[in-house]
């Protein structure tokens, strides 16, 4: 039976908090059905995590889909809703946040945005990125969803004109109708909130994956500790990532002798390139150099010096959003034509668009999380064509320069020589 649902704006999300259950042994499920009928759900599932897949909608739209899964949860019986955010604060926070409580009924709701493992921590309601406010950081200047400012209230008053009530993790009890922030810069902080808070305040509440940890302690969900499975000795690694994070971990791990196969503009842009000639002689030659070398990067990212995506997509009229869309698009429809071609691998994405594009790519609906090899790096497992497959995936903005190196070593590298990959030859 469910006890819990959380719901989150984007696969890796969905992830990173799902798999915080399922390292203490709760029977977790990962959904990417926004419209999921909550009665069929299979009886030994404890956790069920949805990808809402809200991050990239207008506030309006976020807070529909938000809104009705709430609804048709409480009607089918869930008792406890985990409105999971991004921890950089990034897509439609104030109007998913508004969605839970108006879905519910009610008008209280603590929200714990804080992530101290990956240094994302909230003090008097600022919140901040490795120390950083989070609109003067990186994530300030993404692409698609810039975070403008820094004070919670702040970006939750853009799309809500809820009470915002500052909170500390000592703070007495406060029953103040409105969303209210809690600060929190350590996990002992987020263990006070918790106990704190009790299981009655945390039946409908919002964060991200630090408070997910508590929640699972809190709420009892447990069971067996899960089982790491022996993984392939291949690492592909599909990039769909602009976060100068990521960026600099592919120049490392190519530095270190990973071979990195960039895609041209026309290539990710371009519908017809997938049908060519070319795609499919590149396909196999990716399929090659992995199964050689052990390990393969396929980025999205223009080359320094090279052909711009951008102009490509000012002469053909295409704005910031199809960008997105065709080239996760693209990178899911390759992936899957490496699989097809008969690849064995442990796979890696980064980014949550480059994650559901496979998975649409494959007609997976479901996901089961199975363990964190770092913080915020997950590994799932998933059926295709019958064919047990793992995947592991991470937010475009987490993990440290080497993470990918770190990766290859745990899972083998393959075929790949110890000395073909500098980075692990004090570690292997």
């Amino acid at each position: 039976m469910v006890k819990l649902l959380i719901i989150a704006d984007d696969f890796t999300g969905a992830l990173d908090t799902g798999v915080q259950f399922s390292a203490h042994g709760a029977v977790t499920s990962v959904i990417t059905d926004p419209a999921f009928d909550f009665t069929k759900v299979d009886s030994s599932i404890q956790v069920l995590v949805m990808d809402a897949e809200t991050r990239h909608l207008e506030p309006e739209q976020a807070y529909s889909v938000v809104r009705k899964a709430v609804e048709h949860a409480l009607a089918a019986g869930v008792c406890c809703i985990y409105k999971k955010t991004d921890s950089a604060l990034r897509g439609n926070i104030g109007a998913e946040l508004t969605a839970v409580l108006d879905a519910a009924g009610t008008d209280r709701l603590p929200f714990i945005p804080a992530f101290p493992k990956m240094n994302r921590i909230t003090q008097n309601g600022v919140h901040l990125i490795d120390g950083v406010p989070v609109a003067e950081s990186v994530f300030g200047r993404d692409p698609f969803e810039p975070v403008r400012h820094s004070r919670i209230s702040d970006i939750l008053h853009q799309q809500s004109s809820l009470p915002v009530i500052q909170r500390h993790p000592g703070d007495p009890d406060n029953d103040s109708p409105g969303i209210q922030v809690f600060d929190a810069a350590s996990d002992d902080d987020l263990l006070r909130i918790g106990w704190r808070l009790g299981v009655s305040g945390v039946r409908l509440c919002a964060g991200c994956a630090g408070f997910a940890a508590v929640l699972a302690n809190l709420l009892a969900l447990s069971g067996p500790p899960p089982q790491v499975p022996a993984l392939e000795k291949i690492l592909f690694i599909a990039c769909g990532s602009v976060n100068p994070v990521t960026r600099r971990q592919l120049d490392y791990a190519e530095q270190a002798g990973f071979p990195r196969f960039r895609l041209l503009p026309e290539e990710k842009l371009l519908p017809e390139w997938l049908e060519s000639r070319d795609c499919a002689v590149k396909v196999k030659y990716w399929y090659k150099t992995a199964t050689q070398k052990g390990v393969c990067i396929l980025d999205t990212n223009d080359p320094p010096g090279g052909p711009d995506a951008k102009a490509v997509a000012a002469e053909r009229g295409l704005d910031l959003q199809q960008v997105r869309i065709r080239i996760s698009h693209t990178l899911g429809q390759l992936m899957r034509r490496l699989l097809d071609n008969g690849l064995e691998a442990t796979l890696m994405c980064t980014g949550g668009d480059t994650l559901l594009a496979l998975m649409r790519a494959v007609n997976v609906t479901e996901l089961t999380p199975v363990c964190e090899l770092d913080t915020g790096v997950v590994l799932t497992h998933f059926t295709y064509q019958r064919k047990n497959h793992y995947i592991i995936s991470k937010s475009g903005g987490f993990g440290e320069a080497d993470l990918l190196c770190r990766l290859a070593k745990l899972t083998g590298a393959g075929t790949m020589q110890k000395e073909d990959i500098s980075c692990l030859r004090n570690t292997i």
